[in-house]
């Protein structure tokens, strides 16, 4: 009996990783809503807010659309938008840095550090916010950083 709860919870690990944030081409993570950050508002992430922005208010940077709570916060976006964009193209960044890979993000999991964006993928089976805090933020992001040169044209 255990054996067989060890190897479903392993399987629903595995499809959930292939069909809720698996790797995706492209620059920009859009994790198939067509919107950088889930459509989340990207400058509120700098007020320590992860909410949902609307359609009413959208920009588009960089090949990525972005959407925005407020007419406010699309003209600030408008103003500096490489200030708000997420790291990575939106893609995960402990993935970027310790796999190589592209991965989707959960729009909750983020950190600002440095002035910049950084997203994750969180679930109930990872939390790469976590593991990229314990293994070291700045090698992960050097790493990420050197990976994503290559990376975000595949």
């Amino acid at each position: 009996m255990k054996t067989i709860l060890i190897k479903s919870a392993a399987l629903l690990f595995i499809v959930a990783v292939l069909v809720g944030c698996g790797a995706t081409k492209g620059p920009q993570n859009t994790n198939g809503n067509g919107f950088i950050a889930d459509g989340y508002d990207v400058t509120e992430y700098f007020n320590n807010n992860a909410v949902a922005g609307s359609d009413a208010y959208v920009s588009t940077y960089d090949g990525g659309k972005y959407k925005f709570m407020t007419e406010a916060n699309k003209a600030k976006f408008d103003a500096n938008p490489s200030k708000y964009a997420p790291q990575y193209g939106g893609f995960c960044a402990y993935a970027v840095g310790a796999d190589n890979k592209k991965i989707g993000i959960n729009p909750n999991s983020y950190e600002i550090r440095d002035g910049k964006l950084y997203l994750f993928y969180d679930t109930i089976f990872a939390d790469t916010k976590e593991k990229w805090e314990e293994e070291g933020p700045a090698m992960l992001k050097e790493k990420a950083d050197r990976n994503w040169t290559s990376l975000k044209d595949n």
